[in-house]
């Protein structure tokens, strides 16, 4: 058994906690909002600490989940940030997504840090079926592998240092092509009078099928569009997207141009709706 503090407990945090609890490890959770933190330690038979730098005293591994950059460096190097009350031999693991500066900051700071952005989304934190893609030394991510298989059915150790969050970039550049594809052929089907099952069935066995066809294509055409990963958190992502491709020199101009779409989404009012939520702006 180790002792984990666990920064960020929201819809992906809670339940990746929850696993950790479950392999038998002593979870120390914190939460911006205490109460949520709680709530949560009340249900799972956690603990809760006041700030970071509590959660971590003693820790084997503290692992985040936040929302951003500045949340981020808030739990880390912050005033009550973790990272001076880590013990030397205490690995870090970053779950969040954000820019891969910022990784690669904390990895100059501390010798056992992971950035470890998670794709699957909330459905995939509840079952602990998560694919990670890490970056760090070989040493960071030794460490951390056990504590990470309590809830990921794939961990890949992509490269140094940021390259978790460059490889989390390269997901969603994929995750929004795709469900522009989706929509546009949707609309298209309806434009026809297809039936959309039997659409889907015939084409979802071929080169055409994807995961975003299969579980969201039958959700779409029934303009439902509460399952997880929020288009807020999709711009949020698209941006460090487009922002590391102005350092990188990539060109990517479909990932612009779905990110308008998102936009236009956000301003309609669905900015908390999930991503498949892209077929919205087309007229049926």
């Amino acid at each position: 058994m180790a002792r984990i503090a666990y920064l960020g407990l929201g819809v992906m945090g809670a339940p990746m906690a929850r696993h950790l609890i479950a392999a038998g490890h002593d979870v120390t959770g914190y939460n911006r909002t205490r109460a949520k933190a709680e709530a949560w330690a009340a249900q799972h038979g956690g603990h809760v600490a006041d700030s970071p730098a509590q959660a971590a005293e003693g820790a084997d591994a503290v692992i985040a989940c936040v929302g951003n950059d500045d949340d981020l460096r808030e739990v880390t190097l912050g005033e009550r940030g973790c990272f001076a009350a880590m013990a030397p031999g205490a690995v870090f693991i970053d779950h969040t997504t954000v820019s891969a500066a910022i990784a690669r900051e904390l990895a100059g700071a501390r010798s056992l840090v992971v950035d470890a952005p998670v794709s699957g989304g909330q459905a995939g934190a509840e079952k602990g079926a998560l694919s990670v893609m890490c970056g760090g030394s070989d040493d960071a991510v030794a460490a951390a592998h056990p504590f990470m298989a309590a809830y990921a059915a794939r961990i890949v150790h992509v490269g140094a240092a940021g390259a978790g969050q460059t490889t989390k970039m390269v997901n969603q550049i994929c995750i929004a092509g795709v469900l522009q594809g989706v929509a546009e052929a949707l609309r298209f089907a309806q434009a026809s009078d297809l039936d959309l099952d039997k659409v889907l069935e015939a084409i979802s066995g071929g080169a055409a099928q994807s995961w975003q066809m299969v579980n969201r294509w039958p959700t779409m055409a029934k303009d439902e569009f509460d399952f997880g990963f929020a288009v807020d958190w999709m711009r949020k992502d698209l941006g460090l997207t487009l922002d590391e491709a102005k350092r990188n020199g990539a060109t990517l101009p479909m990932t612009a141009l779905v990110d308008q779409f998102y936009a236009e989404v956000q301003k309609a009012g669905g900015g908390r709706m999930d991503t498949s939520s892209l077929v919205t702006r087309l007229p049926r």
